[in-house]
């Protein structure tokens, strides 16, 4: 039978010399649960490298959950913008607001788990890092580190109760938090998904899967399904030196982020914004989670008010702020804006109202 107690206790001797730096990381202790908490929740479904600035950012601007609790929806969801699923973004502020309320975060799985946006992942991972609570913490990483360490040759993600089951018998009473990073760094960096450096690995000697020759093949997969494809229009209009923009609804895909008129992609179906003629900007392609969208932007001069959305001044407008897919788009249709009307190339004009059904 195996030792669980060695295996921890090389695991921690590596982490202590190895662990990787990231702005968020402090000493088991010396944790606190707001950085834990926002680091948590930027690093879902996105990468490491992605969060950094972000963190920094937000950290900058509000040094305290309570500072980020009295922060204006528009502000966060704009220093947001580019980091996507922006739904964590709606739930972030809904959980600064809850926990400023009750004067802090609560110390236990099951209190953080109330919290708006805290499954059970993220409120293990705080409770083990930020209060030392003797918790199993489950990400990618960790999952791949125990299917090679135990030969589960199962496929996710049938086997990932399995794979939580074996992450407990591994986790300690002692540096819950510390473990709990020690296998996601080793994920990252020596048990990767492709080529994993086994040679270096601390805990190389325990691992069945090294042993029976399958370490690059596990975690074993089911085929994903291929992503559907959508279509859809995006208006973005000018008046003089003001653009036209929109708050997307706070329930939906990019809710609650500034955003051009569009339509067709997210279920709506909208007329264009009253105009004259619309020129054909070309196409966009933004991957989400679940589909593949090929967006139609449309660039032109409004010659009424808009009867949808708000005209902003082109000296107050941040394309920063704009969610990925709108950025993308802002990006076909600024050249068309900085050249004189007789000077524009020839290009598709288009008439204002519906736009044509998805292609079959």
């Amino acid at each position: 039978m195996r030792d669980f107690g060695v295996i921890g206790a090389r695991l921690l001797h590596w982490y202590d010399r190895h662990a990787r730096s990231l702005p968020w990381r402090v000493p088991q202790g010396q944790a606190d649960p707001y950085r834990v908490w926002l680091s948590e929740v930027m690093l879902q479904q996105t990468t490491v490298a992605a969060v950094k600035s972000y963190f920094q950012r937000f950290t900058s601007l509000w040094p305290t959950v309570h500072d980020l609790a009295a922060a204006p929806d528009a502000q966060v969801m704009g220093e947001w913008a580019g980091l996507g699923y922006y739904a964590r973004a709606r739930n972030l502020l809904a959980c600064a607001r809850a926990v400023s309320a009750m004067g802090g975060f609560p110390d236990t799985r099951e209190g953080l788990g109330a919290l708006p946006g805290i499954g059970p992942y993220t409120s293990a991972a705080i409770a083990a890092i930020a209060f030392g609570r003797a918790e199993t913490v489950v990400d990618g990483n960790v999952e791949r580190v125990v299917s090679r360490l135990f030969a589960v040759e199962t496929p996710l993600p049938a086997a990932k109760p399995e794979l939580v089951r074996l992450a407990t018998l591994l986790t300690p009473d002692q540096r819950p938090g510390d473990f709990a990073q020690a296998m996601m760094d080793l994920g990252a960096t020596i048990c990767t998904p492709r080529s994993p450096a086994c040679g270096i690995c601390p805990i190389l000697d325990e691992c069945a899967a090294r042993a029976q020759g399958i370490a690059a093949d596990l975690p074993r997969k089911l085929p994903k399904k291929a992503k559907p494809q959508r279509f859809g229009t995006v208006w973005i209009g000018f008046a003089g030196d003001r653009v036209l923009v929109e708050t997307r609804p706070d329930k939906g895909l990019l809710g609650g982020t500034l955003a051009f008129p569009s339509t067709g992609w997210d279920g709506s179906d909208m007329e264009a914004p009253a105009g004259g003629d619309w020129r054909d900007m070309g196409v966009v392609r933004h991957v989400f989670t679940h589909f593949t969208l090929d967006l139609t932007v449309l660039s032109g001069q409004l010659t009424a008010n808009p009867e949808r959305g708000n005209l902003l001044a082109l000296r107050e407008f941040s394309p920063s702020a704009l969610p990925g897919l709108m950025r993308k788009a802002w990006s076909l249709a600024k050249p068309d804006l900085a050249q004189p009307e007789t000077a524009r190339p020839a290009a598709t004009m288009r008439r204002a109202g519906k736009p044509g059904k998805n292609p079959p």
